[in-house]
């Protein structure tokens, strides 16, 4: 059975279970009465410790229907795409036992048509921020992983790689470009999401900033 569980959920189980002598080898103090401070570890170990905790609770604020002002300083061959009829809807995915977030976005980017789709969750497992975004107009995924934590923070600094298609010139084709995303929590209803890109030999620039403002009602 403990072969079928997860580690951070065995170790939690194993801990309690030498507290109470029922791990190991028989012992001399297997059969003593169970202690008050063995009772209270068992009733204060966590039911599943792979739940969603407070790392997650601090991407509330994210959660919700937004006004989405964004700037492209990439595609518009270097002047910026202002784009400000954008909505964007962010909700935890219920049946992922709330444990990631999905962003919908909707609107128009240099005249055309413009979509995309993000899911944001923390690993629990190796304590870091992950984010993928599917959008018309990149043809790949992009997969960002923020650095492991010890304490929460409203700034999320997420790098990654992508294989450039062309976007930032025919030189780079086919080449792994550094990325990073960083998301700024700068209240329950104002956030932003900025994307830098290091192009080789490059020093790191702003490509996309995006300023979220919470839609009344």
């Amino acid at each position: 059975m403990l072969n079928r569980m997860a580690p951070a959920v065995v170790s939690t189980l194993v801990s309690a279970l030498a507290v109470l002598g029922l791990a190991g080898a028989p012992s001399a103090s297997a059969a003593a009465p169970i202690t008050a401070r063995a009772a209270a570890q068992v009733r204060s170990a966590p039911a599943d410790a792979l739940a969603p905790g407070p790392f997650h609770r601090q991407l509330d604020p994210l959660a919700g229907t937004w006004k989405a002002v964004k700037t492209n300083y990439l595609l518009g061959g270097g002047k910026p795409i202002v784009s400000r009829d954008i909505t964007v809807t962010t909700r935890w995915i219920a049946k992922t036992g709330g444990r990631f977030l999905e962003e919908r976005t909707e609107g128009t980017l240099g005249g055309n048509t413009y979509f995309r789709l993000g899911v944001l969750g923390f690993s629990t497992i190796d304590r870091r921020y992950k984010w993928t975004t599917f959008d018309s107009v990149t043809p790949t995924a992009m997969t960002y992983r923020g650095p492991a934590l010890t304490k929460r923070t409203n700034k999320l600094s997420l790098p990654g790689t992508f294989t450039d298609p062309g976007v930032l010139g025919p030189e780079y084709v086919g080449k792994t470009i550094p990325m990073r995303t960083v998301i700024t929590i700068r209240s329950n209803d104002k956030h932003t999401f900025d994307l830098y890109f290091t192009p080789p030999g490059q020093s790191e620039r702003l490509v996309d900033r995006v300023v979220y403002t919470r839609r009344a009602g």
